[in-house]
Order: structure tokens, then C-alpha cells, then sequence
């Protein structure tokens, strides 16, 4: 499907096209339209012009009704969004398959759900002395749209994490705008297509394509008609839209970058805690902000922790290419910089050979690295490729140190058969997520983010339908 923005219920293609690159061969895939500063303004007023019509005095009923139609028609074109996606992203389809596209479907029910659920909070006040009445007040507590919303996504779970967003957005009773990443924008159309197919007014959901600083993510970010941005992306992206929103005190919600650790104790199921780590680390080629990018593992079992680690790297035929040659350039100067510090290379390091149309892609080999200091570049910054420094520890207290010396807090992992042990660590690592013996297991109720420069907010269940609506407490006399 080509991308195109749209707009108040309509498909255009306004702006200057740039190329859509498939990242598996390097092959131009597409066309895509930037779009102008007009363009952006178009879309905020359609949406301010839903929110003063039929999706402003939609009920919470026909909300959800609305979010369901979404689900249905995602789910009726499930194949095609699979394709999209795996095509846009270089992922694998069974990936893509199994993960992208039965979230995005369950994001929308989900939150259809939640809409019946929430509880609405009341007080009776006590009011000594008050002339008339029953010297009483009741407050109750309702919840009101923000407005129009700023949804800006990223590459790399695109349809996921823009649907994250849309579909708590949407059942707050806001007005969206969203801009996918370039690089990844024909699931955001498809997105478009169902949600026009279900019916939703003119202006309630509208699209746009485009680059970020100096085009349309910065239009949108600093737009004076959006009430509220939220952004999943790294960290100096969100530094920037946090710079361009300051102007208008725009409320935000980001979820950012990790170099997110995994502790692995000695008394762990080690076959577990290899499979885990190896998940963690390197599944979708490590462009999952929530990857495992360093690994401390006990002393007693840190040699055979590292053997089967790179046993397991060097066995994995890949889980796609990295989304651009630019992105890959990258990963590769990290390899690079990592010899140059001083690591030994246990696995991977360099770019595989396929013999095929592959070979002229962006793929890099999934690699293991020990050996370096905390202090070294390649241990601090996110690098977002299939990579894990794995070091070792000696006790719990250093597990917990090293752990938590980072700028980061998004997501950990710890791998341990003592339960008293998890308990007493978990809450101790400075993350937003613990996982204990498993990776990247999620309950949409929960609550999601990062702490640190991994983010501001939560999102999930009813952290994100408080995000995007405004409490209002109402207080009357009795």
C-alpha cells in the first residue's frame, strides 16, 4: 500500500516524495510524501473540528464501539498488515505475525474494555458551620479529553507502539494526529484505511508523513492547536520535542532510550538464562528499546554463561536486517570501538555473508563482548543493535550497583531460582520494568515506562487513559 497522510477523512499525498528502502536488499520499496507545515495545520484544525462535532459528543458506549470496529478491521486484513510491516521493517513474518500485529489488535479491545471499568471516584465532605443546606458537600471526580493529540511513533515496532498510543487516545475521547516514523510508514496508512472503513468522523484520526527536526515532527511538537504529545523514541529525540513543546507548557508523555541490564545469580536456571538472554538480546536484532545490552552474571557461573551465550549467538541465522545503512553504519562503529577498548569479541562482530540479494542489505552479525570496563563508551550508551557486554559479579550488592550505574532505567531483567532473592532485588533496580526469569512478558493493565533519561510517565491500562484525559472535580452542597 503507498503511504499517504490523512486528513479530515481524506487521502492525500501533499509534499515532496522521498524513497521507502527496503532494509533486507537496500532496494527502494516505495515513495513516501513529506508533509508541509500545511499539511500539519490542515490535520490539527480537522481535529479540533472532530472534537467540536460527532466524536466531541460521542458517548463512552459508542467509543468503545468505535475501538472494536478497529480491531475487526485490522484483524480482517491481518495478512496484509502482516506483509507491511515485515516489509517495512526487514523483520521476520512470523514475528511480525505473532507479536506486532495481535497487539495492535489487542490494544484496541483492550481499551474498549477499560472504558467500562473505570471507577469514578466520590467524597462527602463535612462542612462545620456552613449556613443552609446539611452542612455537607459531595465531590465527585470526572475525566474530559485533553483535545488533539501529537502520537509520534517509532521504526521499530511500528505498528505495536503507534496503536499503544491511538487506541487509549481515542477512548479518553481525544482527537489525534500521528506521525510515524519515515522510515516505517505503510502500516500507519493501513491504520488509516481501517479506521476510515469503521466509520470514525471526519478529523478524529488523522495522519501524517514525514521527517522530524526542521519537517513534520517538528511542526506537529510545536504546534500551538496540540494539547498534549506523546512520543516513543530515543532519548535526545525526546530532549528536542521537550525543547520545541516548552513554548506552549504542552503536557508530555515519552517513553525513551535503555542500555537495560540483566543479572543473572549463579543459582539461576542457567539453560533458561542463556535462552532468555539471548532472546532479550538480540531478537528483532536488538531494536527493541527494552533489549538486554549488558549482562552481569555471576562469578561461579560467568565462563559457562559467556560459552553458551555465544554459542547461541553464533548458532542464530539473524532476526533481520537494522532498519537503514545509516543505522547499521552505527552498530558497526560500536563493534568497532568496542576492539578499540578493548573487548574480546566471544561472538559476531562484523556483517554476516549470505550469498544472496541479502548481502547488499543492512544486516549485522548478533555479537557477544566481554572484557570491558563500566567506564567504557561501549558499555554506557544504547547502541540498539544484536550486541551484550556480558562482565561479572561477585555479590548481590555489586549486582545491584552495576545494574543501576547507568543514565538509563527502562527495563531489567534477573535470573534467579531464590524467590526471597527476587523479591529483595527487583524493587532495589532502578527501572521502570523488572522482569524475573522471563523477558518482554506484558500485561496491557500494567503500568510501562522508564525512569531516569528513559523517560517521563507511564503508559498502560489506566495510566494511559490518565494521561490522556484531565480529572475535573465537581463539588457540590448538599
Amino acid at each position: 500500500m503507498k503511504a499517504e497522510h490523512y486528513v479530515g477523512g481524506v487521502f492525500r499525498t501533499d509534499g515532496e516524495e522521498f524513497p521507502l528502502v527496503d532494509p533486507v536488499d537496500g532496494a527502494e520499496s516505495g515513495a513516501v510524501p513529506e508533509a508541509t507545515r500545511e499539511v500539519v495545520d490542515d490535520a490539527v484544525r480537522a481535529g479540533r473540528a472532530a472534537l467540536d462535532g460527532a466524536w466531541g459528543a460521542a458517548t463512552a458506549e459508542e467509543r468503545a464501539a468505535a475501538l472494536r470496529r478497529i480491531a475487526d478491521g485490522i484483524e480482517a486484513r491481518f495478512e496484509e498488515f502482516v506483509d507491511a510491516e515485515a516489509g517495512d521493517t526487514g523483520k521476520p513474518r512470523e514475528l511480525a505475525a505473532t507479536v506486532d500485529i495481535p497487539r495492535a489488535i489487542g490494544n484496541f479491545r483492550a481499551y474498549a474494555d477499560l472504558l467500562y471499568g473505570r471507577p469514578e471516584r466520590a467524597y462527602t465532605t463535612a462542612v462545620p458551620g456552613w449556613s443552609g443546606g446539611t452542612g455537607q458537600a459531595l465531590n465527585y471526580t470526572v475525566r474530559r479529553p485533553l483535545g488533539v493529540v501529537a502520537i509520534i511513533s517509532p521504526w521499530n515496532l511500528p505498528l505495536l507502539l503507534l496503536t499503544w498510543k491511538v487506541a487509549p487516545a481515542l477512548a479518553a475521547g481525544n482527537a489525534v494526529v500521528a506521525k510515524p516514523s519515515e522510515e516505517t510508514p505503510t502500516t500507519a496508512t493501513l491504520l488509516a484505511a481501517v479506521i476510515h472503513e469503521a466509520g470514525l468522523p471526519p478529523g478524529t484520526f488523522n495522519l501524517v508523513h514525514g521527517h522530524g527536526a526542521g519537517a513534520a515532527g517538528e511542526f506537529l511538537t510545536g504546534h500551538p492547536g496540540v494539547d498534549a504529545i506523546a512520543f516513543t523514541g530515543e532519548s535526545a529525540t525526546g530532549a528536542a520535542i521537550m525543547r520545541n513543546a516548552a513554548e506552549h507548557v504542552t503536557p508530555l508523555s515519552f517513553e525513551l532510550g535503555g542500555k537495560n541490564p540483566a543479572i543473572v545469580f549463579a543459582d539461576a536456571d542457567l539453560d533458561a538464562a542463556v535462552a532468555g538472554t539471548a532472546r532479550s538480546s538480540f531478537t528483532h536484532s536488538g531494536q527493541i528499546c527494552l533489549c538486554t545490552e549488558r549482562v552481569y552474571v555471576e562469578r561461579p557461573v560467568f565462563d559457562e554463561f559467556v560459552a553458551a551465550l555465544g554459542e547461541r549467538a553464533r548458532e542464530l541465522a539473524g532476526y533481520g536486517p537494522m532498519i537503514s545503512a545509516a543505522h547499521r553504519d552505527k552498530v558497526l562503529s560500536y563493534y568497532r570501538l568496542a576492539r578499540e577498548e578493548g573487548a574480546t569479541v566471544v561472538a559476531g562482530g562484523g556483517v554476516p555473508v549470505f550469498g544472496d540479494r541479502r548481502d547488499a542489505g543492512f544486516h549485522v552479525e548478533p555479537t557477544v563482548l566481554t572484557g570491558l570496563p563500566e567506564s567504557a563508551r561501549t558499555v554506557r550508551e544504547e547502541i540498539f543493535g544484536p550486541v551484550c557486554h556480558v562482565a561479572p559479579f561477585d555479590t548481590e550488592e555489586e549486582a545491584l550497583r552495576l545494574a543501576n550505574d547507568s543514565p538509563y532505567g527502562l527495563a531489567a531483567t534477573v535470573w534467579t531460582r531464590d524467590l526471597s532473592r527476587a523479591h529483595r532485588v527487583a524493587p532495589r533496580v532502578e527501572t521502570g520494568i523488572v522482569w524475573v526469569n522471563c523477558w518482554n512478558l506484558r500485561d496491557l493493565r500494567t503500568p510501562f515506562g522508564g525512569v531516569k533519561a528513559s523517560g517521563i510517565g507511564r503508559e498502560g491500562g489506566e495510566y494511559s487513559l490518565d494521561f490522556f484525559s484531565e480529572p475535573v472535580n465537581v463539588c457540590i452542597q448538599i
